[in-house]
């Protein structure tokens, strides 16, 4: 069968998988077996124990980081006058960024409608909840204070004292909690059928209870599945300002300050815009090995990949037009400082070496998606989602630090090292990160079962019957 979308000459008889969201001949079956299977599978790969050993250790050496850091203080950080903020902060604000991609890949695009979300949603769920946990450190950490965390809480402590609501770690706080409650909930309510699917064909009696006890009692009944959409669809319409709201929040941050280079009212649109730029970036990172290791090619198609391209090619665009209004502004509104802090600071100045990479990475680098044929080459979309991810962190290096080390009085300008701390707790959280996801992908199911059979349904590729519980049409 061709697909009816290629126009482009294809001879008869082949398919052009650019077209594909999932290879035909699928039945609900086979579907299911193959997804099961990645988590009901008693073998355990060597090549999986050997990443989570791998990645396991560098999170323990930002483990034994952090330990040092609640045991003697930030001053094991390079922080330091005028440099208040540094690793800590950038490292914040990338992992929250991070975790856009997966509410937009799983709410917006479900209201919208768009069924290419389908093999991408559950470990992009995954991905922001794990995300969201690195970036939540950050914060309680840069406090100092560490045992007076709570205070950050809406609720009187045992001093009779209010947080301080106009405070930014106060917005920090009420944007990550919201979001990673709200995640975390419309991840799970997804998972529910999958955890039912698994309990069924479990053969040992110890993972058949577990899973059984995870599914809530999940039989698959017209009411089950009536109540599970409507709260599926509840949760998607909650999730869905959260993308707008927490990164803009976050953005605030900075443009509420009057520190050169922050002030500035474009913060939240773009900040927003490279919340999902860096997201769907580290969505393909984790999609490409995970398609090629689990065999999962004709599940994650190169429809996703080239789909996934597209969306950073455009949010690219518009964090490469922020970039470009920054520089705008800094010579347009004729202010002697932000003049200084755009083109003698950030240009020319110390860190100049940050601005020129940020500016190659996320700006230049991205224009080879324009190209169908860079889109549809995994090496390609491989190299531009590290290089990418490479270049929000240093945005983030280069908004926080250059704006911060040299601002208004010349007397008070210092420079900013950081230490063997500050880089053991950054890669220890990326190996965390990575850590966490590969026991996600061995103990539940990477892509949603009840949606690829629904996709099955409606896209008509194979024929054969469902067995117990398998999703009907919601539509």
């Amino acid at each position: 069968m061709i697909d009816s979308r290629n126009r482009r000459g294809t001879a008869v008889g082949e398919r052009d998988e650019t077209f594909e969201i999932i290879r035909p001949g699928h039945t609900y079956e086979s579907v299911t077996s193959k997804i099961a299977g990645l988590v009901l599978n008693n073998n355990i790969s060597l090549k999986w124990l050997a990443a989570v050993a791998l990645f396991a250790g560098i999170g323990s050496v930002g483990i034994f980081a952090i330990l040092l850091t609640l045991l003697f203080g930030v001053g094991l950080w390079g922080n330091n006058q005028p440099v208040g903020w540094a690793f800590d902060i950038i490292n914040f604000v990338w992992w929250i960024g991070i975790g856009h991609a997966g509410t937009l890949i799983s709410a917006i695009l479900l209201l919208l409608h768009q069924n290419w979300r389908t093999s991408i949603n559950r470990y992009a769920e995954a991905m922001t909840l794990f995300a969201v946990a690195q970036a939540g450190m950050f914060p309680l950490l840069h406090i100092g204070r560490h045992q007076y965390f709570y205070w950050l809480i809406p609720l009187p402590n045992s001093m009779a004292l209010w947080p301080q609501f106009r405070s930014p770690l106060m917005w920090d706080f009420f944007a990550i909690s919201t979001y990673l409650t709200v995640s975390l909930l419309f991840w799970y309510v997804g998972l529910i059928p999958d955890l039912a699917t698994l309990r069924d064909r479990a053969q040992h009696r110890f993972v058949k209870i577990f899973y059984g006890m995870l599914s809530l009692g999940w039989r698959g009944s017209a009411l089950h599945w009536r109540r599970y959409t409507m709260l599926y669809l509840l949760l998607a319409g909650l999730s869905t300002p959260l993308v707008l709201s927490v990164h803009s929040i976050v953005s605030f941050d900075f443009s509420v300050g009057i520190v050169p280079g922050w002030h500035s009212t474009i913060f939240p649109p773009y900040f927003v815009a490279g919340a999902i730029f860096a997201g769907f970036a580290m969505t393909l990172i984790l999609a490409i090995p995970l398609r090629a290791t689990c065999n999962l090619r004709d599940l994650i198609t190169m429809k996703h990949l080239e789909n996934m391209g597209k969306v950073m090619l455009a949010t690219g665009l518009i964090v490469f037009y922020g970039y470009i209004m920054e520089v705008f502004f800094g010579w347009y509104s004729a202010n002697t400082y932000e003049n200084y802090m755009t083109f003698a600071n950030r240009m020319l100045g110390p860190y100049a070496w940050s601005y020129w990479a940020l500016i190659l990475c996320n700006g230049l680098a991205p224009q080879v998606l324009w190209w169908k044929k860079s889109r549809t080459n995994i090496v390609v979309l491989f190299i531009v989602s590290l290089i990418v991810s490479v270049g929000m962190w240093l945005e983030r290096f280069v908004i926080i630090v250059t704006s911060l080390s040299f601002d208004y009085v010349p007397s008070a300008w210092a420079m900013y090292y950081p230490k063997p701390t500050d880089y053991a707790i950054y890669f220890g959280t990326i190996g965390l990160f990575f850590t966490l996801f590969l026991l996600f992908v061995r103990a539940l199911p990477a892509i949603s079962i009840a949606e690829m059979r629904e996709l099955i349904l409606h896209h008509g590729h194979g024929a054969g019957v469902s067995e117990h519980g398998a999703a009907p049409a919601r539509h």
